[in-house]
Formats: C-alpha cells, structure tokens, sequence
C-alpha cells in the first residue's frame, strides 16, 4: 500500500520528468533557428545576479563559469516545475500562465531577442501546463517524459553546432587578416612546460556576459562610427583590413587571481583608433567612445588620449594571423593594450558612439568603478621541475607582464627570504607578455616560492591579497616545491 510519502515522491519525479520535457520542447523550437532559450535566460541571470553571486560563480567555476550557469538554469528550471507541481491546480495554472508571459517578453528583450525564442518559450509554457495536469504516473511514465525531453535537448545542440559549422566556414572565407610570416622567438623555447609565446586562439581565455556568442554575417556587416563626428563612417571588413597593422599584446581577465590563467598573449590585427578617429573628426563635445555590441552591450572610453594616441588603441578584426574567432569578437573588437578585459571594449561591435559624459556603461550599472582600470604587473609560475643542469637543483619557469610599459624585472624568493632575480626572455613588444626562467638550490624538503614582476615603469607587483572586485585582483603566485 502506497503511502503520502510515497504519493509525493512519485509526484515530485513525474513534475521532474515534465520539467525536462518543457525544457527540451522551448530548446528545440528555439534552436531551429539557431538560438537557446537556456542561453537567454543565462544571459538575464547574468544581467541581474547580485554581484556577490556572480563573483562567486566565476570564482569557482573558473573557465567553466559557461557550462555552469547553463546547468543551473536547467536545474532551476526543473527545480521549479518540481515546485510548480506541488501547488494546488487553481493556483498552478496562473502560476504557469505567467511564467509563459515572462518567457515571450524575455524572448524580446535584448540582447536575447529572437522569435525563435518567444515561440520556444511559449510552447515550453504549454506543455509545462499539460505535462503538470495529467502528469505521468509510475517511473516508467517520468523515465518516458525525461528521456524524451534529453532527446529534445540532444537534437537541439546538434541544430545550433550545425548552425555554428556555418558561421565557421563563412568566417573562413573571409581569409587571413595579418600573419605570423615567422613564429616569434625569444630563446626560452627549450624549457618543457612553459606557456607559448603566442597563445593559441583555441587556448585562449574567453571572458563575457554572452553563453554563447552572436553570429554575424561578414558580407553584410558594416562599423558604423556615429554620434558626434564630423563625418560618419559605415566600413566594411575589407575598408578595414586595408588599414589595419599588427601588433603583440597580452590581454588579462580582471578575475585573473595571481597564479590563473585568465591572460593570453596574441599577435592582433587591427586599425589604431587614433587614425580611425582622425577620419571621423569628433566635434569638440565628444568626450566618450561607446563600443557599442550588436546585441546593445556597451564599453565606453575616453576620447582624447585615443584620439592623441596617449593610449594606443585598436580596432581588432584578426587575431594570430586569422580573423577573430567567434568566441573573441568576430567581426570587430576594439582593444586598448594594458586596460583590463572587460573595460577595454566591446566585443562583436557595431557601433563606435562619439558621445559625451551621460553615457552609462554596463559595468558601471554593475558597481564597478567607471575608469578604466588598468592591468597590474603580475608573474606567473609554469613550471617547477628538477634542474637539468646539476642534480639537487630546481628549474622555474613562468611569464609576466606589465603593459603598456613592459616587464623590467622578475624575481623570486624562496620561504619569504631575499628576492632573487630571474632571466628574461627577449621581449616581444612592450605590451606583450615576457617569458622568464631561473634555476635554484634549496635544501631537501618541502619550500614556497613567491614570484613577482617590477614594471619598466618601476611599479612593482602588489603582494596583498585581494579579490577582483571591485578594483582588480593582487597578491604574489606561490607554489610549494619538494626538494
């Protein structure tokens, strides 16, 4: 004889299974047009999250800070319909009734709007209201339910990698954008386990508030440079790369704690913004730059030290030889070497705003402070190996950086003793990062060693302790080494 207890589990997995089913009915319709309702809904907890939650978040999801926030959106989602479930049917059905409004305004709302998604939202709304009604009965009819809902989920990441296939080869077709004619060399290339001089763009950190990135047809996208200019621009991808150079630079994550790998070195390809702002000659009122996105995100930056070149800024259309990949901006990004990831421009850009000081940017409406903050000098540890030269030995290796003034110094210490300075590699631009190696001879047992850059500018590397936000992180990398 079944027991309340019983009666109520069974009712909490069947609600389950239909959570899973709704989920993957809204998924699949929205795929069909190469969107996701879970990415939408992802993107909003982004926008709304308090920031303690979200820092929290990227603190301990670390690269996979994506794949997280789209596992609780589906854990919520059936976490919700578990508890939709539970309410009497006189109190349900308007329950549902609204979550199905607020899905189709959210479907509207940028950056997620998209048909595909309103309809996907509705139906997931729909089949929540029946699915709920006439629940299945027994583990036989949730297995029924859930497994079609996965299926539904399954055939929905093959319509949108299907649809990202597509993006690819129309990037591709765009051909290279700059070139690396000669792999940079900076006689450190013998030391096993030390980060590349240029990072890979498939290794390369991906940072933002997207799920997954807007896909943008080459052929008909144009940079509109508007506000308050002189002569407004609409530039293609090829009027660009006409006047675009390259130039090596490291970008850094302001969540990058010391000692993670929130950081890449690149070679870009890009126009300097002072001469793209010399085209479009900025009335006298323009004090911002707004890098404005195709889905309305917004950076904004002063105007005079790009326009001066104080700051030498860039419109970025190639990375490390090949046009941006999607994930890091395609089609355009505007890059400032030496500002923090998330204040030196928007990524997939559409827009450059000449406009004055009412701007508001993103960020700032996040608690973030509204200058630009620039990337500290910080060392990084690699390796930590027995020394090849003699036996008892150990080598170290890592990268540093301090742009836009470059690394003048690293050094190291072993169990808080004296600093101790380390070998350089040849520097590869100012901005760029810097490879570094040294080899010590500690006693046997168990040591901590602590690295640190000093600036050509002749700051040198913070060793307090503290979080990114809201002013960056800071601290030295330790590592401890058995001797």
């Amino acid at each position: 004889m079944r027991t309340n207890g019983d009666r109520r589990r069974g009712s909490g997995l069947g609600a389950a299974a239909v959570g899973i089913g709704a989920l993957g009915v809204g998924e699949l319709i929205a795929a069909s047009r190469g969107d996701s309702l879970i990415d939408a809904v992802g993107r909003v907890l982004a926008d709304t999250a308090p920031v303690p939650v979200v820092e929290t978040t990227v603190a301990l999801s670390g690269k996979h800070d994506k794949a997280v926030t789209r596992l609780g959106v589906g854990v919520g989602a059936i976490a919700a319909t578990v508890g939709l479930g539970a309410l009497p049917e006189q109190v349900r059905t308007p329950a549902v009734a609204a979550f199905g409004v607020a899905a189709a305004v959210l479907g509207f709302r940028r950056p997620t709007r998209s048909p595909a998604t309103v309809v996907g939202a509705a139906a997931a709304a729909g089949v929540l209201g029946v699915g709920l009604r006439r629940r299945p009965r027994g583990l036989f009819g949730a297995l029924l339910w859930a497994g079609a809902g996965a299926g539904l989920l399954a055939g929905a990441r093959a319509l949108i990698r299907d649809y990202d296939r597509r993006q690819g080869a129309a990037i591709r077709r765009v051909g290279p954008m700059g070139g690396i004619s000669m792999v940079p060399r900076d006689g450190l290339e013998e030391e096993p386990g030390l980060s590349s001089l240029i990072t890979a763009n498939r290794s390369f950190y991906v940072a933002d508030v997207n799920l997954s990135p807007p896909r943008i047809d080459p052929t008909r996208w144009r940079l509109a440079v508007t506000g308050q200019v002189a002569h407004p621009l609409r530039l293609s991808l090829a009027e660009l790369a006409a006047d675009a150079v390259e130039f090596d630079a490291v970008m850094v994550c302001v969540h990058n704690r010391p000692g993670e790998r929130r950081a890449g070195n690149g070679r870009w390809y890009g126009v300097p913004l002072a001469q793209l702002l010399a085209h479009a000659i900025p009335e006298s009122g323009a004090t911002r730059m707004v890098t404005r996105a195709v889905d309305g995100y917004t950076t904004s930056l002063p105007v005079e030290p790009l326009r001066s070149g104080a700051w030498p800024g860039y419109l970025v259309i190639g990375m490390n030889g090949e046009p941006l990949p999607p994930a890091h901006g395609f089609p355009a990004r505007v890059f400032v070497p030496g500002l923090y990831g998330q204040y030196t421009g928007a990524k997939w850009l559409a827009e450059l705003e000449l406009t004055d000081d009412r701007h508001v940017d993103y960020w700032w409406q996040r608690g973030w402070p509204s200058e630009p903050m620039w990337v500290t000098p910080q060392a990084r540890i690699d390796v930590t190996a027995p020394g090849r030269a003699a036996a008892g030995t150990t080598s170290l290796a890592g990268v540093a950086w301090a742009p836009p003034h470059g690394v003048d110094a690293v050094e190291i210490r072993i169990d808080e003793g004296d600093w101790l300075p380390a070998d350089l590699g040849t520097e590869l631009a100012p901005a760029a990062w810097r490879r570094w190696r040294t080899t010590v001879d500690v006693p046997s047992g168990a040591h901590t060693v602590q690295v640190r850059a000093i600036s050509r500018s002749g700051e040198v590397q913070d060793g307090t302790p503290r979080s990114p936000f809201p002013s960056g992180p800071t601290g030295f990398h330790s590592v401890t080494i058995k001797v």
